[in-house]
């Protein structure tokens, strides 16, 4: 029976895996060592909707003291600067999947010239507001977005909230991991101290500490789907800019370039192939089109990939350790939250005595995850006609994408139906049909079947985007939201069920 978890890491990844283990097995023992030899990337982080729902839904994180030591912005969704449109908009509340009863077909099908204000977010980020306001004027906070974070605040938030339940740290230098007869026995730290656990939580980032170098598990890269690997970073402070309410993901020479929007400060970085540009060129590109960012912004270097298992033994990667993809849609977070509460709902399941089997289940669906976020992020690349570099005439035509052939056919043949779900590629996956159809439609894929809309038809769906073109036109920005929520009277729906943890 586990008894003992340690966990490697005291980055996001390591706060939320340890946060999730103690706050729904409180009778474990947790203990995470921070280490100064494993770092953070360091860049602002974007999220999708499953990070919020994790912290306060699933872990009960008073959002009072979330928003007051992390500070977020909201983000509605992603502005692809990208393909034959110039510009679409990703929101994570469907615009293609999804039909209004007055017509007879899905959105997807009268979206062939623009899908502006096909959902209320779409429409809220045209006119910048971030919700739509209430008769009192108050923000409508709808659970249909995601958050914009700065990591520092981000990780100093998490690790308040992990020493008040009660979880353990120790300060230290990794210098080895000793193995044992059923996987690591204990961490070993550079004052020769020594740390004994049942468990192992390895996040220790891109060094993979346990599960890549000690337990020496194989890599699978994602090479021949995904080229780039690597991006220079560089922001600034905001001064008359007005705060976005969603991410930016532009077009470049040798990749794209994504802009994460904090209160204070601007976050941009340039995510390139290093065969197609070299990292003074990439520089100098990013800072061309970003005079303000830093002169020597910083380079940071991955591979696209994943480990073949994440639980090996009695180990189990998180984050970085187990997986990396570049992010184009903000996925890192999402698969953090989502492989810390599968592994926690394994140990619930068995009582803290998992089994062969239900270690080989989490192996196969944490892997069979990365190749559906693989998968996705591929068919942004190989659709992208916005520019005709040499880097993007080898997405065009050299990327792979064979697992989506079904779905391209499909799609081809029909159009955006709600049935292409049942050609994914993996039918859970965690962007659902929407996603691909917003990649399909938003470059103009052409397909075959034509919904040709009667005038009636036509003036109905322009009525439903009328309106809510004029309920966002009406809505509330980020400054001013966020001026709302940090007013004393402001209450948080669940502050009557959780208490707010002690500052430290």
């Amino acid at each position: 029976m586990i008894k003992h978890i340690l966990v490697l890491g005291a980055g996001s990844a390591g706060l939320i895996a340890g946060i999730s283990l103690k706050r729904k097995i409180p009778n474990i023992t947790v203990h995470i060592v921070r280490s100064p030899e494993i770092g953070v990337i360091g860049v602002g982080e974007g999220t999708t909707p499953h990070f919020p729902a994790h912290l306060f839904d699933y872990l009960g994180i008073s959002r009072r003291h979330f928003y007051t030591h992390a500070a977020p912005t909201w983000k509605l969704g992603v502005r692809f600067l990208w393909g034959p449109r110039g510009s679409f908009d990703f929101t994570f509340q469907p615009q293609l999947d999804s039909q209004w009863s007055d017509l007879p077909m899905a959105n997807g099908f009268y979206c062939d010239g623009e899908f502006r204000d096909a959902s209320l977010p779409s429409s809220l980020m045209h006119h910048g507001k971030a919700f739509a306001r209430q008769p009192d004027g108050s923000p409508d906070l709808q659970p249909f977005h995601a958050l914009h974070i700065e990591n520092k605040s981000l990780v100093e938030t998490l690790e308040s909230v992990a020493r008040d339940i009660g979880i353990e740290f120790t300060d230290g230098k990794v210098a080895s991991a000793e193995r044992g007869p059923g996987g690591i026995a204990a961490v070993v730290l550079e004052d020769r101290s020594r740390i004994e656990a049942d468990f192992f939580i390895d996040a220790s980032g891109f060094r993979s500490e346990l599960l890549g170098k000690a337990l020496e598990e194989s890599f699978v890269s994602f090479d021949r789907s995904l080229f780039c690997d690597r991006a220079v970073v560089g922001g600034w402070e905001r001064t008359v800019e007005p705060i976005l309410p969603y991410t930016i993901a532009e077009t470049m020479d040798s990749g794209w370039a994504w802009q994460i929007e904090h209160e204070h400060h601007i976050n941009r970085g340039y995510v390139y192939a290093s065969q197609s540009i070299s990292d003074d060129q990439a520089a100098d590109e990013f800072l061309r089109k970003n005079p303000k960012a830093p002169k020597s912004p910083r380079v940071v270097k991955f591979r696209s990939g994943c480990h073949r298992r994440h639980w090996v033994e009695n180990v189990v990667a998180i984050g970085n350790a187990g997986g990396f993809v570049e992010p184009l849609e903000a996925t890192a977070l999402m698969v953090v939250c989502s492989h810390a509460k599968n592994f926690v709902e394994m140990l619930l399941q068995s009582s803290c005595s998992p089994t062969p089997t239900m270690r080989d289940l989490y192996n196969e669906n944490t892997f069979a995850a990365w190749e559906d976020i693989r998968d996705f992020l591929a068919l942004h690349y190989r659709l992208n006609t916005a520019k005709d570099t040499p880097f993007w005439r080898h997405c065009r035509e050299d990327t792979d994408i064979s697992s989506l052939a079904p779905l391209l056919k499909f799609y081809a043949e029909n159009g955006p139906t709600g049935l292409c779900r049942y050609r994914l590629p993996k039918p859970t996956s965690a962007f659902t049909v929407e996603g691909f159809l917003v990649m399909l439609v938003g470059n103009r894929i052409p397909y075959d079947f034509k919904h040709s809309p009667t005038a009636a038809e036509l003036k109905i769906w322009q009525a439903h985007r009328a309106s809510l073109d004029a309920t966002a036109r009406n809505g509330i920005g980020v400054r001013e939201t966020l001026a709302y929520i940090r007013h004393p009277a402001w209450q948080w729906h669940d502050e009557r069920t959780m208490p707010v943890p002690r500052t430290r």
